[in-house]
């Protein structure tokens, strides 16, 4: 089978995987910040994806 993984698709992994380094790496974090890296997370990847296409 073969799968041809899209930019898209592979920036959206690498979001998840630092998503979730940043809940491990700091499991006492408030829910709150959690969603502030996230979404700084998503912001980053949207530039990264203008400024790289």
């Amino acid at each position: 089978m073969d799968v041809k993984f899209s930019k898209d698709l592979i920036l959206w992994i690498v979001w998840f995987l630092l998503v979730v380094l940043w809940n491990y790496g700091f499991p006492n974090a408030s829910p709150f910040l959690d969603v502030l890296i996230a979404v700084i997370l998503s912001l980053l990847m949207i530039v990264y994806k203008r400024l790289f296409k």
